[in-house]
């Protein structure tokens, strides 16, 4: 009696599971679930995340802090919300290098847009392989380098940011230095293809 094993029936659990992109599932900023593409991305194990902050996945609290207030005041009326963003690996597992970190693009739903933190579903799809981070950044570097690559002046920066647009001008002339660009278009270019 040869044949093939029968496959099992698709359900929602499997389904998050085996999604090719890092999905997680939010409350009050904590992270309820996770699925296996998450865990490989950050080198994590489920013990290491399910119940703990996201700030654990940033390089620093203050960009988890910034991040959580710039979701609260961008949310759409549906209550979605998209970025790019650097994040930190924890682990060692599956050949990520703890403490690493590497841009990723960040979507996702709050179930109520009137409550942002307090349910949520989100996804994170690993940017490295298109975009190395190779420059050295502080914080409000990495915050500004993510806004300028999603094309915003300098003004609309700052509106986001609560900063003046003099200030984002200071910190773009300081990523052109560390990057060697000559103009915001190289710039822009240089941290796309994560170049020096």
């Amino acid at each position: 009696m040869g044949g093939t094993a029968p496959v099992p029936a698709l359900d929602h659990r499997i389904a998050f599971e085996l999604a090719p992109v890092g999905l997680v599932i939010s409350r009050e900023r904590l992270m309820v679930d996770v699925n296996r593409e998450l865990l490989k991305m950050f080198g994590a194990t489920r013990e290491m995340l399910v119940g703990a902050s996201f700030e654990l996945l940033y390089p620093t609290a203050v960009e988890f802090e910034r991040t959580g207030q710039r979701i609260t005041a961008q949310l759409d009326s549906a209550g979605r919300y998209s970025d790019e963003r650097v994040m930190k690996r924890l682990g060692s597992a599956g050949g990520v290098i703890a403490g690493e970190l590497f841009w990723c693009h960040v979507s996702g739903r709050a179930l109520d847009p009137a409550r942002p933190h307090a349910q949520g579903i989100w996804a994170f799809e690993d940017l490295s392989s298109r975009r190395v981070l190779r420059v050295e950044f502080t914080p409000r570097e990495r915050e500004i380098a993510a806004l300028l690559i999603e094309g915003l002046t300098s003004k609309a920066i700052g509106r986001r940011l609560g900063v003046s647009p003099r200030t984002v001008d200071v910190y773009r002339t300081r990523l052109m230095r560390k990057t060697g660009a000559a103009t915001t278009p190289e710039l822009v270019n240089k941290l796309l293809a994560g170049q020096r």
